[in-house]
């Protein structure tokens, strides 16, 4: 699937990861946020890294993707799941704090969702094609927000969250597993 967003709408917004502030964000995740170019536009890089990773993970053998390095560890199909899930989660916090709703945010739990979602049932092909459309949403979502809404803040996980640090969390978490993929998969 192709993901095309109008090039006016791209560079409408120029935030880049060096103008975030480290009370944007819980400490763990400025981990995702380094995986993520300094140089890089927001939404200019919402839709490259997720044609890098489609490319990426269409390169790999195919009897990687229900591999598991170690006991109780998740395939390649889990966790690009777990990236949609994640994915989805992170963008709907964008919103509900772009909205301006106050409502503190809870938190998930990772192996709960991985435990029910029944990654490895499915095909690669299905996984991606759902990936790409998980994230051509989650671009027009972002492409309405001007930077004022950008900066908003709110609370999820416990912790202080603007609503442009979301939007690299979601780069930098999938920056992080595919370097595990790497690493530990292949």
């Amino acid at each position: 699937m192709e993901i095309l967003m109008p090039v006016e709408t791209l560079l409408k917004i120029t935030m880049k990861t060096d103008q975030l502030l480290p009370t944007e964000f819980a400490p763990y995740y400025s981990t995702y946020i380094s995986r993520v170019d300094q140089e890089a536009n927001l939404l200019e890089e919402l839709e490259i890294s997720v044609h890098e990773f489609i490319k990426f993970v269409q390169n790999i053998p195919l009897d990687k993707y229900d591999y598991r390095y170690a006991e109780g560890k998740w395939t390649i199909k889990d966790i690009i799941q777990h990236l949609m899930d994640s994915e989805r989660i992170f963008a709907y916090r964008a919103l509900r704090i772009a909205r301006n709703d106050k409502t503190p945010l809870p938190g998930f739990e990772e192996n709960d969702y991985a435990d029910t979602a029944n990654a490895n049932e499915r095909s690669i092909r299905d996984l991606l094609t759902e990936l790409a459309i998980i994230r051509q949403s989650t671009i027009a979502l972002f492409a309405t927000f001007n930077e004022e809404i950008l900066k908003r803040m709110g609370i999820a996980s416990g912790y202080d969250v603007s609503v442009r640090a979301l939007g690299f969390i979601i780069i930098g978490h999938q920056k992080h597993h595919q370097k595990i993929f790497m690493e530990r998969y292949l």
